[in-house]
């Protein structure tokens, strides 16, 4: 959403908007010229209403649910009312575009196929969930014939997207409140490729291979049946080394200056976007050098007590043993992307959505046993109600019959948390915080409690 309202107060329309927590994203927002109500409520339509000639069109996303004060003092007033996907198909048809979906790394592959273009001079129009480093946003209004989308499946909204080129990075059952099974996400994503002119899809996910009907392929893996691929011939924790082919040709040799085999396929995806789109290799090339994460994604926050503080926002058993495997080569590697050595992996997770926790409760144990001491925080809800017998300690029963020698602990809040980690952490480790709810207010809250700036009673709520 934010995103959305930055390209189009950049594009020369009033905007305003609501959120009832203050952050960063939001004070730029403002900043942009963005008329910002700090709380929802009815009176907030109305004010909208001043000095305007013409009624206002409101957009709202399936996180704002049906009883939302604002949301009906719009249908009141018979405004027009569009979901977000309405508005971001609308933009997509608009121009040339690429559509990045899939149930992991999308965020990823967008902020890389932005980065490659804005580099090479192309200068894309990008929405994209996550903060791109190259603009310090996650939404830049270019001038060059490319819009760079993120499709997010989670609603099922994607299939009103009709980009030039949809790039899939692989499936796998998620969002486990909107799909049932794999089957239900599977017609999504089939629906989604029908609308794309191209489809670029990711050979080594099983799943895409045996359901979508892609144009164009990619793998790192193997370079025999696709029109790319990057086979690695060295991982560590500071970058990939590998060899890039097209249609089965060896091209060069590439550096992915970020670690993790499933970042060098993001990477190989991107970068056979790119050539899609005419860019010429050795224009790419040197671009590659430039390749930083999305915000969230293995971010590193900083020293605290002489232990490392990385954020990411794995919340999907996939993502989390990926990101612990990427932390491990890390932390086995004589040189990393972080900035001093780690010798233990001390995972802190908050469990996304009751739902999921309660579909995945075996996957997640079974991932999370990568570490070296996990600390559980209480499920975030994402506005879902409670599930009987389903919380974090339940987690815990099953991570220690699976892992009967990892260290445990479970957290009733974030005071608790931040007493575990005290208690329980030591000196050069790499405390790593995962999740899609709050977590990522991790280091801000050790840095406030240390300073004696936060009261218990303000505490941030988990």
């Amino acid at each position: 959403m934010s995103a959305l309202a930055l390209i189009l107060v950049q594009r020369g329309y009033s905007v305003s908007g609501s959120d009832q927590r203050d952050s960063k994203r939001v004070q730029n927002l403002a900043s942009a010229g963005i008329q910002i109500f700090t709380n929802q409520t009815s009176s907030n339509i109305r004010a909208i209403f001043q000095n305007r000639t013409t009624p206002p069109l409101v957009v709202v996303s399936s996180a704002i649910p049906k009883n939302n004060p604002e949301l009906i003092a719009a249908q009141k007033a018979h405004l027009d009312i569009l979901h977000r996907a309405d508005l971001l198909g609308a933009l997509i048809q608009q121009q040339e575009s690429i559509a990045i979906a899939g149930t992991h790394g999308k965020t990823t592959t967008s902020t890389i196929i932005t980065t490659l273009l804005h580099e090479a001079g192309q200068d894309p129009t990008a929405v994209i969930g996550g903060l791109i480093p190259c603009f310090n946003s996650n939404g830049h209004i270019g001038q060059g014939r490319l819009l760079i989308a993120e499709a997010d499946e989670s609603d099922g909204s994607l299939v009103k997207f009709k980009p030039s080129l949809g790039l899939i990075t692989n499936l796998e059952l998620d969002h486990t409140d909107h799909y049932p099974n794999i089957d239900s996400l599977i017609s999504t994503m089939k629906r989604f490729s029908e609308g794309c002119k191209i489809v670029l899809a990711n050979y080594d996910c099983q799943n895409l291979k045996d359901n979508i009907n892609a144009s164009v392929w990619w793998s790192v893996k193997t370079s025999i049946e696709v029109e790319f691929a990057g086979l690695p011939i060295e991982l560590n924790g500071n970058q990939s080394i590998a060899n890039y082919y097209e249609k089965g040709k060896l091209i060069d040799q590439i550096q992915i200056p970020i670690p993790g085999l499933h970042n060098l396929s993001n990477a190989i995806g991107a970068l056979a976007a790119c050539r899609l789109e005419g860019v010429p290799f050795q224009k790419l090339k040197p671009c590659l050098q430039h390749l930083k994460s999305p915000g969230r994604r293995f971010e590193f926050r900083g020293l605290w007590e002489g232990r490392q503080i990385v954020d990411d926002y794995a919340h999907h058993p996939s993502e989390i043993h990926a990101t612990l495997e990427m932390a491990r080569l890390i932390i086995n590697s004589n040189e990393g992307i972080l900035p001093k050595k780690s010798n233990r992996i001390f995972a802190v997770f908050q469990p996304h959505r009751y739902s999921r926790t309660k579909k995945f409760l075996n996957e997640f144990a079974i991932a999370l046993g990568g570490a070296d001491y996990i600390l559980l925080a209480p499920i975030y809800p994402a506005g879902e109600d409670p599930i009987e017998g389903i919380n974090s300690n339940c987690l815990a029963l099953r991570l220690k019959n699976l892992h009967p020698n990892l260290n445990i602990s479970v957290a009733n809040n974030f005071d608790e948390v931040l007493s575990y980690i005290k208690e329980n952490s030591l000196t050069n480790d790499l405390i790593l915080a995962m999740g899609a709810g709050n977590i990522n207010c991790l280091w801000d809250y050790l840095n406030y409690k240390n300073n004696n700036q936060v009261n218990s009673s303000k505490s941030i709520a988990a």
